[in-house]
């Protein structure tokens, strides 16, 4: 068995910290997986007051964001855990509608932007 098919336990952790609490998991794992196998099943909330964490688990539907290393906006699922991570619950944080990059970890915008409507003028111009 070559060493990239071999998913046995390695004995190895990467450590980091959510919320200021130690987490920690496999080489590779991701942020979302190291929470979960920390036992935290969720890590915001909507707007409502439902918890949420992971859901899809591949990027698309936002239930996981957190912030690290002070950059809000990030999806748990799609980035892996980093020794000395710093992991913070997103709160009432809503998923990015602009800035969104397929490699899952680069900044997007803030979620007080995010939840902004968009605005299209052109139904009013086409009145005038």
């Amino acid at each position: 068995m070559s060493a990239e098919t071999d998913f046995r336990p390695t004995g190895r952790r990467v450590t980091a910290s959510f919320e200021g609490e130690p987490i920690s998991a496999e080489p590779g794992a991701s942020v979302a997986a190291a929470l979960l196998a920390s036992g935290c099943d969720a890590w915001r909330s909507t707007r409502g007051g439902g918890k949420r964490g992971l859901f899809c688990g591949i990027g698309v539907c936002y239930d996981c964001i957190v912030e690290i290393d002070g950059e809000s906006g990030q999806r748990a699922c799609m980035i892996p855990l980093t020794e000395g991570m710093r992991i913070a619950d997103a709160g009432r944080a809503t998923a990015p509608t602009a800035g969104m990059h397929a490699a899952g970890n680069a900044p997007h915008d803030s979620a007080e932007s995010a939840a902004q409507p968009a605005t299209d003028n052109s139904a009013e111009e086409n009145r005038a």
